[in-house]
């Protein structure tokens, strides 16, 4: 038997160390149970993999990005195995790990119940507790055929290697360009295999590696995610390192469903999605109304005095306009189809603005003076998403973008970019967003228009402008669009979720498409640099953000109603209605509760609207010239003169602070 050395790397440590042939990464790895992997080489490997001369292993903890991974294709696996058992003509989809958790696909011949649930969940902690050892297996394409002849869907899929990654959503967990492979579910005692499963791996060492896990719901899912094939039944579960990690996110999902602006917008009479109308398309009522329109004015304003230029453009175009700007080439499959119109001519709804925008710089000759041009527009645009993936106000198929676009001359390059960058992040912490870091999405080598070089220069740029920031910097390679790299604004909400906002775009091939010009002060002819700049992505999607950030408690200056006057008899009204006409000659937006509902009852009503501010009033209050002070938390201050409560109101909108 001889010695092989291996290079054992823990950040930011790297040891030498000689083992016998045939060590596998579990007994590098033997004092520590928290580690169910390793990366060889860059790999991913079972700990059952046996170390080769001069490998370079690093461990995988269960806690790590690819750990947790690792851990809920596992609990996928044994989820399978559980619905097999449980309903033994069940033919197997696609299993992958998702953001939290884990799903997996089945061709059953009638839905999953709750209780089918409760019973799948059930059997899977009995295979755990059977401590089943995960043990790969290297099959040929012929093998596995034939092994698998049972199940279409894994037939389908080893006819797809080699090209899973475009196969559809989660494939590659299961075969890649290389060899294919089987996971055998064993017996620990007698190693007889108690199922099995066409995957890539890795996976953990055994079932008991699973320490927590729950299966959520159940949905219909297209298989591989095109319309054009069957429609498989999901079910989707998470699985964490410990129990209590497992209760933190169960509890987080009981506050995210809280703050749900679906369920907030129908609760607070804001906004619905009437099916007359059609998925993904909004409407907003009279009190959802004031807030979108308290949102865009203070955009509007601040805009204003950061030098943008308002601009509108009509909702449908030509053709020709989204073939010149390349969007038809690239971007086709999310724009609604067209309307044949003037003999023939195909018209859109437009998906995005700046093509119209390019127009509008392009309508007369421009000179470096008015260099850099900044266009602003509140632009509604549309977009046919599938409807699996329309979700409320946050992914809809009609929405209106807060879309700038700047044109500038390369020497201004940096610096628009550094100050638009600092405007955005200035403006979003105006709306309580605080919690920042940011994303560089590079060039897409599939998917792009324009040289390398000129991609080359806009990625540092960007990458330049994005680091003065001083915030971290993530990159997101191959997310950027055709035409140019983006930096994106990620911001944390109040329950800790992340949200692209503000994307930042700069593009050197639109200009050359449209053939955008301008006269230098030498009087030659140059090509403007462009600027796409959207701040809340879209109005629709921004309100849902803040909604849910707010958990409905909207602050004074965007609250629908701030202020309620509440009597405590009939007697008192009109002195509160004396007191609301203050309020209103400071643009302060005040209801007076003038029902027959008791005084409790009224301050039951303005608590359940989430309103920022009561004003009670009784004998006492009418004959000092004061109010009874009530805030949103329950808070109360007693006798406070009317002057100094419509000022601390005041104040409060003035200030945008939170009560």
């Amino acid at each position: 038997m001889t010695d092989v050395r291996v290079i054992i790397s823990r950040e930011p440590d790297r040891e030498e160390r000689v083992v016998t042939t045939g060590t596998t990464a579990a007994e590098l790895f033997a004092d520590d149970r928290s580690i169910i992997a390793a990366r060889v080489g860059g790999q991913l490997k079972d700990l059952a993999y046996a170390v080769q001369d001069g490998d370079e292993v690093e461990p995988v903890e269960i806690g790590s990005k690819d750990g947790l991974d690792i851990l809920r294709h596992s609990t996928a696996h044994v989820m399978a195995q559980a619905v097999q058992q449980l309903y033994p003509e069940a033919k197997l989809g696609i299993g992958p790990p998702v953001k939290d958790g884990f799903y997996y696909d089945f061709d059953v011949e009638k839905p999953f119940h709750p209780d089918d649930l409760k019973a799948i969940e059930k059997r899977m902690q009995e295979i755990i507790k059977r401590g089943q050892k995960f043990s790969r297996r290297v099959v040929t394409d012929e093998a596995a055929a034939e092994e698998l002849a049972a199940e279409p869907y894994k037939l389908e899929l080893i006819g797809l290697k080699g090209s899973a990654a475009t196969a559809g959503e989660g494939a590659d967990v299961e075969v890649g360009a290389g060899e294919l492979t089987i996971y055998d579910n064993l017996d620990a005692k007698t190693g007889d295999q108690c199922w099995g499963d066409l995957c890539r791996g890795p996976h953990l060492p055994s079932t008991r590696h699973i320490p927590a896990f729950k299966l959520m719901r159940n949905a219909a899912a297209y298989w591989r995610g095109s319309e054009k094939n069957p429609m498989l039944q999901r079910i989707y579960g998470t699985a964490w390192p410990t129990k209590d990690e497992l209760k933190a996110h169960l509890d987080f999902l009981v506050e995210a469903e809280k703050r749900d602006h679906r369920k907030l917008g129908n609760e607070l009479d804001l906004f619905s999605i009437p099916e007359e109308i059609g998925s993904g398309l909004a409407v907003f009522h009279p009190k959802g109304g004031i807030i979108r329109r308290a949102m865009e004015d203070y955009s509007r304003k601040r805009h204003e005095e950061e030098g943008y230029e308002f601009v509108y453009t009509p909702h449908a175009t030509k053709g020709k306009l989204f073939e010149k700007s390349g969007h038809l080439d690239w971007y086709a499959d999310g724009m609604y189809p067209p309307m044949q119109l003037d003999e023939g001519v195909d018209y859109y709804l437009k998906p995005m603005n700046c093509p119209m925008h390019n127009l509008i710089f392009d309508a007369r000759g421009r000179s470096y003076r008015e260099l850099p041009l900044r266009l602003f527009e509140f632009g509604t645009v549309y977009r046919y998403e599938k409807s699996g993936v329309v979700h409320g106000l946050t992914r809809a198929r009609g929405f209106t973008q807060d879309d700038a676009h700047i044109y500038c001359t390369r020497e201004q390059m940096a610096e628009e970019l550094d100050s638009t960058l600092t405007f955005v992040l200035n403006l979003l912490r105006d709306y309580g967003l605080t919690d920042f870091y940011l994303e560089l999405s590079t060039k897409d080598p599939e998917k792009y228009v324009g040289t390398d070089e000129a991609w080359e220069e806009a990625t540092a740029v960007l990458a330049s402008v994005a680091e003065k920031q001083g915030l971290p910097l993530v990159p997101d390679p191959g997310g950027a669009a055709f035409y140019g790299p983006k930096i994106s604004v990620q911001a944390r909400d109040a329950i800790g979720r992340t949200w692209q906002m503000s994307t930042i775009q700069l593009d050197f091939n639109l200009p050359e498409r449209f053939d955008l010009e301008y006269t230098a002060a030498d009087g030659s002819r140059q090509r403007p640099v462009m600027i796409h700049r959207a701040l809340f992505g879209s109005i629709e999607r921004f309100f849902a953000v803040l909604l849910e950030h707010y958990a409905g408690a909207m602050p004074p200056w965007l609250a629908p109603v701030t202020v309620t006057g509440i009597p405590i008899t009939d007697e008192h009204v009109p002195y509160l209605l004396e007191v609301a006409a203050e309020l209103k000659k400071h643009g302060i937006r005040v209801e007076v509760d003038t029902s027959d509902d008791r005084m409790q009852k009224k301050i039951r009503n303005a608590q359940k609207t989430k309103t920022p501010f009561m004003l009670i009033a009784g004998n006492d209050d009418v004959e000092a010239g004061a109010v009874s002070f009530r805030y949103r938390n329950g808070e109360q201050k007693n006798g406070v003169p009317r002057d100094e409560a419509i000022a601390e109101i005041v104040d409060a909108v003035a200030r945008r602070i939170q009560v």
